[in-house]
């Protein structure tokens, strides 16, 4: 089965509503696994944990992640791309400069504001300032796309379903970052 790698956008408490459209994308794709970057986060993870349908919340909790500059996230991203098929964010403002940096690192194509899944690399996004829809099909191995939020239905939050420690792994800064500090630690739940 596929997995998929979802940038969870939040504001260190809680999960922004952009995110929960986006899981109901990845779901069409595979297994859900989301990324919770920032300083202080803990909070945002554990809200991340109880959306519905997701098997594993990763947590990068650290100073390089304050404000989630792509810069020092797309880095952590790629790393965790080698266990993950696809990563989707979402298409605002912070996905949208995070998902090309990705990509770029990945050296593959992004799929741009995603408004259907038709199939494992098929989608159809807007062309022509939205006056036509086209479906794309990538060949890359991997996947890297934004997601137009009002395009998917918005997954509800559920229990609580920790049910392990969390597991500690080193993740990587971005260059700059790195040379200047220590790797940061990545948290993941299952």
């Amino acid at each position: 089965m596929a997995k998929t790698l979802v940038w969870v956008e939040h504001d260190n408490a809680s999960v922004k509503d952009a995110t929960l459209a986006v899981v109901t994308a990845a779901a069409q794709l595979g297994e859900v696994h989301l990324l919770v970057a920032g300083h202080n986060c803990a909070a945002a993870g554990a809200a991340a944990a109880q959306i519905a349908g997701v098997a594993k919340v990763h947590v990068a909790d650290d100073a390089a992640y304050a404000n989630a500059l792509a810069e020092n996230v797309a880095p952590l991203i790629a790393g965790l791309m080698a266990d993950h098929d696809a990563f989707l964010a979402p298409a605002t403002t912070t996905g949208k400069n995070v998902a090309p940096r990705v990509a770029a690192l990945l050296d593959v194509m992004q799929i741009s504001d995603i408004l259907s899944v038709e199939g494992p690399k098929t989608f159809t996004r807007p062309i022509y300032a939205g006056n036509a829809i086209a479906t794309v099909e990538s060949s890359d191995a991997k996947l890297v796309i934004t997601v137009r939020g009002t395009a998917f239905a918005k997954l509800p939050q559920a229990a609580v379903r920790l049910r392990s420690k969390p597991f500690r792994a080193r993740v990587p800064l971005a260059p700059a970052a790195s040379s200047a500090r220590k790797s940061p630690r990545a948290s993941v739940r299952n």
